[in-house]
């Protein structure tokens, strides 16, 4: 896969959720994470979407950049 192709799209699509821009704000806006939270440990996470985050957190390329975007964006809850 292409580095540049990977953004929060790409990463909705492999975690098999509704992926284009305003069903990722939406998602976001419903699932906000308190500040104790991390976010591989969401309540809303299934397994397999747990280990696809796992492994988006251990690759040193733009999939960790957009791992720490959502991680933000769910954070601030927008």
């Amino acid at each position: 896969m292409d580095l540049e192709g990977y953004n929060l799209k790409t990463l909705f699509d492999q975690l098999g959720l509704p992926s284009e821009a305003d069903e990722i704000d939406d998602f976001i806006e419903a699932h906000p994470l308190d500040a104790d939270t991390k976010l591989v440990d969401a309540p809303f996470w299934s397994e397999s979407q747990k280990q696809t985050l796992q492994e988006w957190i251990g690759k040193d390329d733009d999939r960790a950049i957009v791992f720490d975007e959502l991680n933000v964006r769910l954070h601030d809850g927008k």
